[in-house]
């Protein structure tokens, strides 16, 4: 990891924001040659897809697409949102879950109905017994596609709703809950959010397809939540993303790490001290 990435560490008033909302907006994360470059692989997964069967018509919830590219794998320690990432949650992480979306226009009308409101990471939720819940992972979703305008199949967040373990949905099914709103993303936007926020996808009335790849980080104790193959990607990679893709020395090293184990810590006790002494 090169050291020019230090000057995108998280600042006191991004922590601020993410600590409070429960998500963190970071426009022109990618640059546009990078938005074309991942859109041509993101089309090529999708036509890979409708051409073994998946309905062209139906949103694609595709896990594990790392392997599918470099350009994929390349966004895992990627110097403009990894050290935000770090900056929330310490040098002790993976790449627990990664998938990516895509989400034709749905051809139907305007309704009211309620989206699918949720907390990720599932049984968590229920066995976990804490209040409010921990945070365990956050998310960094890169938008591909143009959502700065609503009704383009936007993610929706609840700001604030990290520290509520439950929320109060309308009786009726119709409308959303309070305090929804939606994401106003344009490409090549990040956006970083808390696990625990309440967050939903909606449906796409619009004319364009939304396009968008999320990278789960979690601490290295946490089981990964796909059926991941990144192994594949561990010999071609520097020892802090060969970290991020899962890598450790043994078991025992996932709960009580070594040097050899997270060299992420290694490399921010010698280059971002104060970072490391954050998390030590």
């Amino acid at each position: 990891m090169n050291v020019s990435s230090l000057q995108y560490r998280l600042t006191d008033a991004e922590r601020k924001t993410f600590e409070e909302t429960g998500y963190l907006m970071v426009e022109d994360a990618l640059s546009p040659d990078q938005i074309a470059a991942l859109t041509r692989e993101t089309d090529q997964v999708y036509a890979k897809k409708v051409a073994a069967g998946h309905d062209p018509h139906q949103a694609l919830f595709y896990p594990n697409f790392l392997p599918d590219s470099s350009l994929f794998a390349d966004l895992t320690d990627y110097e403009k949102i990894l050290p935000k990432v770090w900056g929330v949650m310490g040098w002790n992480i993976y790449l627990y879950h990664a998938h990516l979306i895509v989400t034709p226009p749905s051809g139907k009308p305007r309704d009211n109905k309620t989206f699918g409101w949720h907390q990720d990471s599932g049984r968590v939720n229920q066995e976990i017994e804490s209040y409010p819940r921990p945070r365990l992972s956050l998310k960094v979703a890169y938008f591909l596609s143009d959502t700065s305008t609503e009704g383009r199949g936007n993610f929706w967040v609840i700001p604030g709703s990290h520290l509520e373990d439950t929320l109060e949905r309308p009786a009726t099914g119709e409308g959303q809950p309070e305090g929804g709103v939606p994401v106003l993303a344009k490409p090549g936007t990040a956006v970083l959010f808390d696990r625990r926020t309440w967050h939903t996808a909606s449906p796409n009335w619009s004319e364009v397809t939304r396009k968008i790849l999320f990278y789960g980080y979690g601490y290295r104790w946490i089981r990964t939540k796909d059926d991941m193959t990144v192994q594949t990607l561990w010999e071609e990679s520097d020892p802090i993303r060969r970290q991020l893709l899962g890598w450790g020395v043994n078991a025992n090293g996932y709960y009580s790490p070594t040097d050899e184990d997270v060299p992420l810590r290694v490399w921010l006790r010698e280059h971002s001290p104060e970072s490391f002494e954050s998390f030590k």
